[in-house]
């Protein structure tokens, strides 16, 4: 499915949610993952960008739809700036962890990045919901969904709600079927 014809992912979550209150949102990953792909693809297609640059820091994205106001927060991946996730992590109410499929060198630094995300206190002890996109599908010889989860270990995260999905950000393809978990799990903790 081609994200942003008519409505982007976030309107269409906001319909579903019928709140009037914010979401905070965390888009985690290290860089040229494909995260600020993604967030320009959730967007409506009226607040899209054409040309993607890599983030420098992090840059914070809000835009308001007919019921609920998101913040996200596009946090650069370079190892210099990753030291400014924890500053974010107590406003938090959900995060997206993007993973670049392709590079396969760099898996075991998501993998502790991820793990230093998980045992952070701002984290540890919140039943804070984690959506991985595991990005770059239309790369050769990409790894799975299944194998990146594996890789990260994903079946030990046993205190919180997550969900992984195979993506190409550039196509928007896979984003879909991940905002329609993470919206579950947002209307879920709001009840």
């Amino acid at each position: 499915m081609v994200v942003g014809n008519q409505m982007g992912l976030f309107d269409k979550l906001a319909g579903w949610l019928g709140l009037k209150k914010g979401v905070n949102v965390l888009c985690l990953g290290l860089d040229n993952s494909g995260k600020t792909t993604i967030i320009n693809q959730l967007k409506p297609s009226n607040a899209q960008a054409q040309d993607i640059v890599p983030t420098i820091g992090f840059s914070i994205e809000k835009f308001k739809t007919s019921s609920l106001s998101f913040t996200v927060f596009d946090m650069s991946g370079q190892g210099r700036y990753r030291n400014l996730w924890e500053h974010y992590y107590k406003e938090g109410q959900a995060i997206i962890f993007v993973i670049d499929s392709a590079d396969k060198l760099r898996m075991v630094v998501a993998k502790e990045e991820l793990d230093t995300l998980l045992n952070h206190p701002d984290i540890k002890h919140r039943r804070i919901p984690i959506l991985f996109f595991a990005n770059k599908m239309d790369v050769r010889d990409a790894l799975s969904s299944v194998k990146v989860s594996q890789l990260l270990c994903l079946d030990n995260i046993k205190d919180k709600p997550w969900h992984i999905c195979a993506t190409d950000a550039l196509k928007g393809e896979g984003l879909q079927e991940g905002v329609d978990w993470l919206q579950d799990q947002i209307k879920t903790m709001r009840t």
